[in-house]
Parts: C-alpha cells; structure tokens; sequence
C-alpha cells in the first residue's frame, strides 16, 4: 500500500478519530442531532484539518520546536476564521446550526494531535493526505451519529420523511443523552467486527490508540516526545 492510500484508510479506519482515538467528542456529541449538522461539522473539520496540516508541514523546519503549539494555533485558526466567514456567505443556516462550535474548531484535540504527531515530523503531501484521511473518518462518524439520531429521534433523514406515520419518534435520541447512546452502540460494532477479524487470523494491531508509547509509563504529553519538556539537566538530576 502506498504512502497516500495507507494515510487514507489510517484516518477512516484504523485510527478514527471517533470511534477508535475518541477525540474531538465535544462537537461529536453536540452537533450530531440531525445528519447534515454532522456531515456539515465533519467537512468543515476536514478542510481546516487538510490545510493546516499541510501548511504546518511546509513549515516545519521554519516553526522554532519551543513555541510549535502556539504556532499551530495561529495557522489552524486562520484556516477557521476563513472557514467561517464562508459558512456565514453561503451556509447561513448552517453556520447557525454549528453556532459556537465552528470557532472551537481551533482547539480540537484531533486538528493539534494531528499537526503535532505527524504534519510537524513528516513531508507535506504525506500529511496532506493525512488530513484528508483523519478528516473523512471524522466526518463519516458524525454523519453516521447524525442519521441515526435523527432517523430515531424524528423519524428523518436529511430533513426528508422516512418511517411510516405510525412511528413514535424516540425524543431522547435528539437529546444529549442520545448522542452517548449512538456512539457507544457504534463504538461498540466497531469493536466486534475488530474481534471478528481478529478471529480470523487478520492482523488488527494497526487499529491502534494513537500513540506508539506505553500510555502507563507517560507522565508528560508523549513519551516519545518527553525529551523537549524536560531539560537534559533536570533529567540527569532525577535519575541520580
């Protein structure tokens, strides 16, 4: 498989940002009470994401390594700020649907996880890709929480009637509440058909958390990435 295709099924498949990674749940859970707030949230990401990402990886040898966070935050709220002002050109509705969650894409734990573990270490088109892949698993979650919460909570799809009129919605569903339902029962499927495959002798290592470190040895961010949070000095000192 080649560099491009194997970043494009990571980010749909193996390292899904929702039901493998679990991040960026916040929008995840607040936006997804109808399948065009969902796909909308998602492509938006995806865009901000691909960018960013991109831009971050041309200028990886430029970004000082001390001050790479507050620099990631600057390219990737730009991306937003542009982002918006488009929605809220041509998507008024949807703008106002996403409300307050299009600006709070700028701290989205996937868009800095990304920038940091891969855009910031790793060429530009293999981190384009990168973005695209990430955000099209994100986005294909959030469609997926979004019709089946709308398909249960209103009996609708996309706006358009599609159970019969005898169907009881189940309000819940369009609640908060519904929103852990969803991706619990989704995450849930995700993880028997790892269990099926698993089964049948396919390697399942890939669908991974993330992080390539042993999460119960870290104390600080990363592992791997320890070295630029504490001082050689510091270091040397706390191991005599």
């Amino acid at each position: 498989m080649n560099k491009v295709s194997e970043r494009l099924v990571n980010g749909i498949v193996k390292e899904n940002p929702t039901f493998v990674l679990a991040l960026g749940m916040c929008p995840t859970l607040a936006v997804t009470t109808s399948a065009i707030n969902g796909l909308g949230m998602g492509l938006t990401t995806t865009v901000v994401l691909t960018l960013s990402n991109l831009i971050i990886s041309l200028l990886r040898k430029v970004i000082p390594n001390r001050v790479r966070i507050p620099a990631f935050i600057v390219i990737v709220a730009s991306f937003v700020t542009m982002v918006q002002l488009l929605l809220q050109a041509y998507l008024p509705s949807l703008n106002s649907a996403l409300g307050v969650y299009i600006p709070l894409i700028v701290v989205n734990c996937i868009i800095l996880g990304r920038a940091e573990s891969y855009a910031y270490h790793n060429p530009p088109i293999p981190s384009f890709f990168d973005g695209i892949g990430m955000g099209l698993g994100f986005s294909i979650a959030l469609t997926l929480i979004g019709m089946l919460r709308e398909l249960l909570g209103a009996g609708e799809l996309f706006g358009a009637r599609v159970m019969p009129a005898s169907f009881v919605p189940i309000n819940i569903f369009i609640m908060a509440p519904g929103a852990f339902f969803v991706v619990a029962a989704l995450t849930a499927v995700m993880n028997v058909v790892k269990e099926k495959m698993a089964a049948k002798g396919k390697d399942v290592s890939k669908f991974g958390n993330g992080c390539g470190s042993e999460c119960a040895s870290c104390d600080l961010a990363c592992g791997s990435r320890k070295a630029d949070f504490v001082p050689a000095e510091a270091e040397k000192g706390g191991r005599e």
